[in-house]
């Protein structure tokens, strides 16, 4: 029986196991000293993630990462998720989730009214909406899909620091937070979890200045306020 590794271990451990260095710090075999060492490749993907040019000036694109990488650091990762990590497809997307259930009783729109009352409260400004489940009626005729409606909302000074210092993270602009009923009409809150204590101690190396990991934070701080109080119904 494999043991599930902590998904943020992973790649590092991949990554170390694919070092020619540590290969190469292996105890010796005095039967064996004088053979040749093996030869390490540098796994393909590992420049990649070496260090690479810093932009010098804001909103600088990084260079693009062809299908053929993505694709291949992808059948590296994969064997480690599903065969040492036991991981399917819903694992994995479990892990990118921050989730509330709401709570027992609670109407879709009461979940709804109060978590647009608490971002009312917050200043966190709406920008957009999309109801899913309609089109999944009028467009595919499925008169059983649940209720699921994504909302869009945007706090612009710090959406604009993070875009000049990664323009590329525009892919997950603007924030979104999911209301959807499940299988048994359970009402959940959902959004892409993205904590910043998974990067705490490391903010220099990845480029974050003081007030962008401030303003991170605090838009942390708030969306999760907001699918709090939308999860309790909060009025």
């Amino acid at each position: 029986m494999y043991k599930r590794l902590n998904p943020k271990h992973w790649l590092l451990t991949l990554i170390l196991l694919s070092s020619p260095v540590l290969a190469q710090q292996a105890p010796i075999n005095p039967w064996l000293q004088y053979v040749p060492p093996p030869t390490y490749g540098m796994p393909f993907f590992l420049p990649m993630l070496l260090p690479q040019p810093k932009p010098q000036k804001p909103y600088t694109m990084r260079r693009s990462i062809t299908p053929q990488e993505k694709a291949q650091m992808m059948q590296i990762m994969l064997p480690m998720m599903t065969l040492f990590m036991r991981m399917d497809m819903g694992d994995a997307m479990n892990y990118f989730a921050r989730k509330y259930k709401a709570k027992p009783g609670l109407k879709f729109d009461e979940v709804k009214e109060s978590l647009f009352l608490k971002a009312n409260q917050l200043n966190f400004k709406f920008v957009g909406e999309n109801l899913m489940w309609k089109d999944f009626r009028a467009v595919l005729g499925d008169e059983e899909a649940p209720r699921i409606e994504v909302y869009s909302f945007c706090d612009i000074a710090v959406g604009r620091e993070l875009l000049k210092l990664v323009p590329e993270f525009i892919v997950f602009l603007p924030c979104r937070i999911a209301l959807m009923e499940d299988g048994d009409k359970n009402i959940w809150v959902l959004m892409l979890d993205w904590n910043m204590d998974w990067v705490a101690g490391f903010e220099r190396q990845l480029g974050i200045t003081d007030a962008l990991w401030q303003g991170a934070i605090d838009i942390n701080r708030k969306m999760d306020e907001i699918m709090r109080a939308a999860a309790e119904g909060e009025i």
